[in-house]
C-alpha cells in the first residue's frame, strides 16, 4: 500500500505561482510512476503531468507545457508540481497519483485526497 498526501493548494491571482507537494509513504518502491491530475467543477478529470521513477521522464499535458514542472525528491519520497504563469482555467482540485507501469502508460491505483487551486483576480 502507498499513501499520498497533497499540500500547497491556495488562491492566487492570474500570473502567479504555486508549488504543490505530494508526500508518499508506505511501499513507495512498488511504484513506477507518479502523476498529477486535476478536476474542475463540472469537468472530467484531466491528466496534467507524470514522472517515471527509473527514467526520470516527465511528460506534460499540452495545456500546461512550459508553465508547470514536475519533480521528485527521492530522499523525502515527495513529488512536486511547480506551477507558474497560472491562468483562471488552471482552477481545479489537484490530485496526486501513483502506480505501476503498463505497456503504453501507468496504472494509477493510489490517489491522494486532493488540494484546491484557485486562480482569480
Amino acid at each position: 500500500q502507498v499513501q499520498l498526501v497533497e499540500s500547497g493548494g491556495d488562491s492566487v491571482h492570474p500570473g502567479g505561482s504555486l508549488r504543490l507537494s505530494c508526500a508518499a509513504s508506505g511501499y513507495v518502491r512498488s511504484t513506477d510512476c507518479f502523476g498529477w491530475f486535476r478536476q474542475a467543477p463540472g469537468k472530467e478529470r484531466e491528466w496534467v503531468a507524470c514522472i517515471w521513477r527509473r527514467t526520470g521522464d516527465t511528460p506534460y499535458a499540452d495545456s500546461v507545457k512550459g508553465r508547470f514542472t514536475i519533480s521528485r525528491d527521492n530522499v523525502k519520497n515527495t513529488v512536486y508540481l511547480q506551477m507558474n504563469s497560472l491562468k483562471p482555467e488552471d482552477t481545479a482540485m489537484y490530485y496526486c497519483a501513483a502506480g505501476r507501469a503498463l505497456p503504453g502508460g501507468c496504472d494509477y491505483n493510489y490517489w491522494g485526497q486532493g488540494t484546491q487551486v484557485t486562480v482569480s483576480s
